[in-house]
């Protein structure tokens, strides 16, 4: 993983993913490990786009995680290849390396590895839709040039093996590359009192009072599963408790983070928040005056990084193959 690599391998590859792609980069030049971690990144940047780990070809990871959203989505949930209706509302991305649960009511899965096999072969529902075609999927990613240069330079260990295994690893190592650290507020959090007006000034200080205790850290989630939202359960979707099958379980989903939160509406795991304001006042116990709604969505707009939702190095890799 990225942020467990060597101080200078890390600085290797923070340069290389810093350059523009059109920028000639000699990766020869780089430690063997940095090299591989380089080339990891540049292989789930194509995987995470390409419709080809669908099994009809209709759906990439990036159908359901657009960039300019936080890698959200911006509606309810996505039906899956066959149609099926999704489950829940599609969260965001940023930062997605740092948690430490990865779904809404599944406190099971903490590795990004683990969780790109739910869209791919999941059956509850069925998005991507390739349970029991691990063979097709190597075949098709197998008889593309670049792919294959590029499994080689990844896992040159695994001699360039395609297969789940290798793929899975690769997405989560460019989705390890989706830091988002550039919003207003962080700046401000950095020191620097200009960076967000007086309004979401006030605004932190009463997210801090009202709402760091779930929404709390750097990317404002503690990772666990709490029941907050008011109005009645639904039966088809009891969260945690559909899994651990414990009464005390039943509702409780994981905190959001809120980074990027004002591009990634609906809100809440079924999607049915349309804005900010109906999603502060959808928290059991949250009663504000409107004044006070006001200034704290203020804060919550200035959590968003432009630079994320815009960098280049993140979007569609419409250039050349990098492979070496």
């Amino acid at each position: 993983m990225i942020r467990r690599v060597a101080t200078p391998l890390l600085a290797a590859v923070a340069l290389v993913l810093g350059l523009a792609a059109a920028q000639a980069v000699d990766r020869r030049a780089l430690p063997p490990n940095a090299r591989k971690e380089t080339a990891r990144i540049a292989l789930g940047r194509r995987l995470f786009y390409d419709g080809d780990l669908s099994i009809d070809g209709s759906m990439a990871c990036s159908t359901c995680h657009l960039q300019h959203h936080g890698f959200a989505e911006g509606q309810r949930s996505h039906p899956g290849v066959t149609g099926e209706a999704g489950r829940r509302n599609v969260p965001g991305l940023a930062n997605v390396g740092e948690r430490r649960s990865l779904t809404w009511g599944d406190g099971s899965i903490r590795t990004l590895e683990a969780q790109a096999l739910v869209p791919m072969l999941g059956t509850h529902p069925v998005e991507m839709g390739m349970k029991g075609q691990e063979a097709e999927l190597a075949r098709r990613l197998g008889r593309n040039a670049c792919y294959a240069r590029l499994f080689r330079a990844a896992f040159p260990q695994e001699q360039g093996a395609i297969g789940l295994p290798t793929v899975t690893r690769a997405l989560a190592a460019f989705e390890r590359s989706l830091v988002s650290r550039d919003a207003p507020a962080d700046r401000f959090a950095r020191g620097d009192a200009s960076a967000i007006p007086a309004e979401a000034q006030r605004g932190a200080a009463l997210f801090r009072g009202h709402c760091a205790s779930c929404h709390a850290g750097p990317d404002f989630t503690d990772d666990r599963f709490h029941a907050v939202a008011t109005g009645a359960p639904d039966p088809r979707d009891r969260g945690l408790g559909d899994v651990t099958a414990k009464t005390r379980d039943q509702d409780r989903f994981r905190t959001p983070s809120l980074r990027n939160v004002a591009v990634a509406a609906p809100y809440f795991h079924d999607g049915a928040t349309e804005t900010l304001t109906e999603a502060i006042r959808r928290h059991k116990g949250m009663t504000l005056r409107s004044d006070e709604e006001a200034v704290l969505v203020a804060y919550l707009e200035a959590l968003t990084d432009k630079s994320f939702l815009t960098d280049p190095k993140l979007a569609y890799p419409d250039g050349p193959c990098e492979a070496d």
